[in-house]
């Protein structure tokens, strides 16, 4: 009789047990839900762990009893039947409550999506974008804003490691400012910048003669200027692995008469460092996929534009197997102008994202690693000597020029006279970037 008392008061109390932990669960997991959910688990598995021995304790106890079957069966039934109608019930208390903070902190982010849905505080603002959302110039910015949010979120998912942007917004004494965000010695990009600039001021004389050799007619004496865009370098660690570029923009001049002159600019391009046809072709399908829509000459026109673009003439080659690129676009109207530069900004991440995936965990050597090294050089003398954008920040009063120098690479490499032996990878990468090729056979 002892024994049977024995045995149901320690079952009781294993009961007893087992219902105390389905209210410490649930407290528990609400305090951390948000904070720690892997502590969360280690915890409740070191309790379940706790009262899985306590049952098999109790089992042993019973089976050494002088119990009946029938009454070791009942006890176990019964027993059993607790547990399991506690488990669910706190499985369904506790998915209950996890929902109930869940849809808690979602309210809380949408009452402050406008602010918080973005890398950082919008550089005009809030309250100006929401009073001027058919103007151009807020339209373009809350474009920009989202284009850099979606392809840094986009590049974060790819590091294997957690590694995230470091996000530095930052103000032009002048007029505007920009959001800058480098991601640095990641596992898969050895450096990436996403940036975006909302500037405004009078035009400096060097972009006016930039502007003015470039066709545009311009006004003599002070000409206040707006300019929005978003441009980005991605340099990856893998040499398999190509780099991206791409940048959108939209520009406002204004002269003292009151007449506004606007126009876009931007373009994507890939600069691969060995050569995989697949890929390029894929780049350049998901591009013209983007331009067909707006109209069916943009893309042949604009790839073309690219392929002179980015050349490098005392290299005698390109700078990569091309992409599009286009500047002083205003027609056939600001809305389908508008329209288009947005089709293309949102074909960066379809066009790149598949080749990041494909291709970041590929094999590689050292070979490979000095060969990156020498073609970022080869990017680093583009950007620094032709490229258009860098030369127009670098002539505009209150420059930020950490972020202008953004594009170039972590690490980059020169070497006397290298020059690849014919038949190798290295040299049918050359030969493409001496002849641009017509990728989708138009």
């Amino acid at each position: 009789m002892s024994d049977r008392r024995t045995v149901i008061t320690v079952w009781c109390g294993y009961v007893s047990s087992y219902t105390s932990y389905l209210c410490v669960f649930n407290a528990f997991n609400l305090y951390i839900v948000s904070a720690n959910s892997v502590l969360c688990n280690k915890v409740n598995n070191m309790i379940f762990k706790a009262l899985r021995s306590k049952a098999r304790l109790i089992s042993r106890h019973m089976n050494g009893s002088n119990f009946s079957g029938r009454t070791q069966s009942a006890i176990r039934i019964i027993g059993s039947t607790v547990c399991i109608g506690g488990t669910a019930a706190a499985i369904a208390y506790h998915l209950l409550c996890r929902n109930e903070v869940h849809m808690a902190a979602v309210g809380t982010v949408a009452k402050f999506a406008s602010v918080s849905q973005y890398m950082a505080e919008p550089i005009t603002r809030r309250q100006v974008l929401d009073a001027n959302r058919n103007d151009m110039k807020c339209r373009m910015e809350e474009l920009v804003m989202k284009i850099q949010t979606d392809f840094c979120r986009s590049l974060e998912a790819e590091e294997n490691f957690g590694k995230k942007f470091l996000v530095d917004r930052w103000e032009r004494k002048e007029g505007g400012g920009g959001i800058t965000c480098v991601l640095q010695d990641g596992d898969v990009f050895e450096k990436a910048g996403v940036n975006i600039s909302v500037v405004h001021g009078n035009l400096p004389k060097g972009a006016i003669q930039q502007m003015r050799s470039r066709g545009k007619q311009l006004a003599e004496g002070e000409l206040p200027f707006f300019a929005v865009g978003v441009s980005a370098v991605i340099h990856p660690r893998n040499p398999m692995v190509p780099t991206i570029h791409f940048n959108y923009r939209y520009f406002e001049v204004t002269d003292s008469t009151g007449e506004k002159q606007w126009w876009f600019g931007g373009g994507t391009d890939l600069t691969p460092y060995y050569l995989n046809e697949n890929d390029a072709n894929h780049f350049h399908r998901t591009l013209k996929e983007a331009c067909d829509p707006h109209d069916a000459t943009y893309y042949p026109k604009f790839k073309e534009w690219c392929d002179k673009y980015f050349f490098i003439p005392h290299r005698n080659e390109s700078r990569g197997v091309g992409g599009i690129f286009f500047d002083d676009l205003d027609g056939p109207d600001a809305e389908r102008a508008f329209d288009f530069v947005s089709s293309c900004a949102h074909s960066v991440i379809p066009s790149y994202l598949p080749l990041v995936r494909q291709h970041k965990n590929d094999p590689y050597g050292d070979r490979h690693r000095q060969w990156q090294l020498l073609r970022r050089g080869r990017y680093v003398e583009f950007n620094l000597i032709y490229d258009r954008g860098t030369k127009f920040g670098l002539y505009t009063p209150g420059a930020r020029y950490e972020s202008i120098l953004m594009s170039l690479p972590l690490n980059a490499k020169w070497e006397y006279m290298n020059i690849p032996d014919q038949g190798t990878e290295e040299a049918v990468i050359i030969e493409v970037l001496k002849k641009p090729k017509n990728w989708l056979n138009l």
